[in-house]
């Protein structure tokens, strides 16, 4: 939805020159309305449950170089109490070349793209399900990012100097005490890489990628992912393994694997079912955390009703603990 095209005026400096550059960027929202409600012995009563709707206002700008390549700027705009950008990124689409990207809080690429891409009609499995470590999966946060096609798959790579300082990176603005966040100081480094590969016109996909993530105690954490899925006709099942290996020998630091099954149904073009399972195990606990969840997604018109139920035992490899959350979103598209 677009509101309205709004001026702007940069300042855009280097090493070398600082110029004036004026372009514009265009609003863009969504009409969403949802239903939330929360249980499970784990929500303790500190969820709220009712309804909400969507606040976030993303502005884009792009503009073509000389030598055709084309950059894109966007700012998430929070409609949270905090009045500033809640994500940022500028990529530089090079064509045949691939695409760079920059992002200030969710680098995606690399093996980030690959953290759940099991078929469902909505959402992940374990959105919404409240738990610190709930699957294992490489994270996200500010870096860069590249993304391109050989030979009929598709590559991404990511690298962040600090994946946890994600937060208030203005240029120019940096200080010690207000600008630049201390979480997560110093973290190290981290980067990945993800590759998918879509067999000629089998309907089968298969996946993969390594990558190391950076942490305050200097001892690396290493993910994997591998899977596949495969569509015919109208269903497409799946199923992959996400793994991470804490490099730290110390008993306290746990390493999880998560295998991931999912299965979509298209029952006609308004109307899609899938299930979705997580069997999280972590190295440290001895029963395993298990999330499932039964999605919904039907069209009508400009009109679209999602509807998510999910359900975990033994969250946070805690046994009898539990959390549900029943979810039904309403989008309008005009």
């Amino acid at each position: 939805m677009n509101i309205k095209k709004i001026g702007l005026t940069a300042l855009a400096g280097s090493l070398v020159a600082t110029s004036a550059f004026a372009g514009s960027l265009t609003l863009s929202g969504g009409a969403k309305l949802s239903y939330v409600t929360f249980g499970g012995t784990a929500d303790g009563g500190l969820q709220s449950s009712g309804f909400a709707m969507d606040q976030e206002i993303s502005a884009t700008g792009s503009g073509e170089l000389d030598n055709g390549f084309v950059v894109t700027l966007t700012h998430g705009l929070s409609g949270e109490s905090a009045a500033k950008s809640d994500t940022s990124s500028i990529s530089l689409d090079m064509g045949d070349l691939g695409t760079a990207t920059y992002s200030d809080a969710d680098i995606g690429g690399g093996l980030t793209a690959l953290d759940n891409i099991m078929p469902t009609a909505y959402e992940e499995a374990n959105d919404g399900i409240d738990a610190t470590h709930n699957m294992a999966a490489m994270p996200s946060g500010q870096g860069f990012s590249y993304s391109t096609s050989v030979a009929g798959a598709t590559i991404g790579v990511n690298w962040s100097d600090n994946f946890k300082a994600v937060l208030d990176r203005t240029d120019g603005e940096q200080d010690d005490t207000t600008s630049q966040t201390t979480a997560g100081y110093a973290a190290g480094s981290s980067s990945s890489i993800g590759i998918s590969y879509a067999v000629a016109d089998t309907g089968l996909t298969v996946f993969g990628g390594t990558g190391t993530e950076g942490q305050v105690d200097g001892k690396e954490i290493d993910h994997t992912t591998y899977g596949a899925t495969y569509a015919y006709g109208p269903v497409t099942i799946g199923y992959q393994t996400n793994d991470e290996d804490d490099t730290d020998s110390s008993t306290t630091d746990a390493d999880f694997e998560t295998d991931i099954y999912g299965v979509a149904f298209m029952v006609n073009d308004n109307l899609s079912i899938s299930y979705q399972e997580h069997v999280t195990s972590q190295s440290t606990k001895t029963v395993d955390q298990e999330i499932d969840s039964l999605q919904v997604s039907y069209s009508m018109g400009g009109m679209t009703i999602n509807l998510k139920d999910s359900d975990a035992t033994n969250l946070a490899n805690t046994a009898a603990s539990t959390h549900e959350t029943t979810e039904i979103l309403v989008t309008f598209a005009f």
